[in-house]
């Protein structure tokens, strides 16, 4: 009798979970945007929001909580309930470069989470001052060989998505510059327009109004291919720099064991809503595409981005400062 009881107890518990997943949602659903608001992922996270809600048939409630390099908001989204109410937004700062800088993070970006689908992508750019003196990136890399050590790049921190670009830049090139961290890249950008460092890896969004007042030079894009807006600047993939070419991505995670019929649903929701053309027109005008794919697709972009960024911190011996 036991083991009839077991089957009947599990046919009722699936009955139960298949009902659950296909009434959802049937309430409003939490996206937690792990940064503050106003920069590109709370953009794209607002103009993916507001399509979901539509598409869902429930309000999608943007809610930013900011601190440790997105790690608050991550850990947040990893602890919440598994029932697809709470939702997250990774980035390669919260599924890489914090994993692999910081040995005390709280979650683990490959277990501890259910992914759904990319969003979005936005090109990251290599930019000097008007002074420097190289014109294109021939030129600016003979000197830099020329002269180690001698000029500086800012980023926007230590541990950061560009510190690890301008890291994997060292090692793929061979040259030594120094660097530079500020605690974002506005600040950053501060300084590079003042002249009191030479050159900054930069999310093109942040830098793209500087490049086309001409008060910054653009030398170099990672992107899949040339941008319509800087048609002259060459990818890293085209400078034979493959493993700096890799753009900023923003995508969609549940908590871990979140069932995989939500899942699915979400997945299709995002997909429909992605494929939107005025959603489409809305993040071009942000600095960004769409990146919609699978679940499995994103899981691994994300372990793909973490074992370059273990890579880089172990080879630069990067340590992580809790500022």
């Amino acid at each position: 009798m036991k083991p009839l009881k077991l089957v009947l107890a599990c046919a009722i518990a699936f009955a139960a979970s298949a009902h659950a997943d296909s009434t959802y949602p049937n309430k409003p659903v939490t996206l937690i945007v792990p940064f503050a608001p106003g920069g590109t992922t709370d953009i794209v996270a607002r103009i993916v929001a507001d399509k979901l809600t539509r598409e869902l048939g429930q309000t999608v409630v943007v809610e930013n909580r900011a601190g440790a390099g997105g790690a608050l908001g991550a850990t947040a989204v990893a602890r919440a309930a598994p029932d697809g109410y709470t939702l997250g937004i990774s980035t390669i700062s919260t599924h890489a470069v914090n994993a692999a800088c910081n040995p005390n993070l709280q979650y683990d970006p490959v277990t501890s989470f259910a992914p759904v689908s990319n969003l979005a992508r936005t090109p990251n750019v290599l930019t000097v001052t008007n002074k420097f003196p190289a014109q294109d990136y021939k030129q600016f890399i003979d000197l830099v060989k020329k002269n180690p050590g001698k000029f500086n790049y800012a980023s926007s921190g230590v541990c950061s998505v560009l510190h690890m670009m301008g890291e994997q830049f060292k090692i793929s090139t061979g040259t030594f510059i120094t660097h530079m961290p500020y605690r974002g890249s506005g600040p950053a950008l501060i300084d590079l327009l003042g002249g009191q460092v030479e050159m900054m890896f930069d999310n093109l969004p942040s830098s793209m109004g500087h490049i086309q007042s001409g008060k910054i030079r653009p030398i170099a894009v990672a992107a899949p291919k040339r941008l319509e807006a800087l048609p002259n600047v060459p990818t890293f993939a085209e400078l034979g720099l493959k493993e700096v070419n890799d753009p900023a991505w923003y995508g969609l995670v549940a908590p871990a064991k979140t069932p995989e019929a939500i899942i699915t649903r979400l997945n299709a929701a995002a997909n429909k809503v992605l494929a939107l053309p005025d959603v489409r027109d809305k993040l071009k005008q942000n600095g960004a595409e769409s990146a919609a794919n699978t679940p499995a697709q994103h899981a691994a972009e994300i372990k793909y981005e973490l074992e370059k960024a273990k890579s880089v911190v172990k080879k630069q011996n990067i340590k992580f400062e809790n500022s």
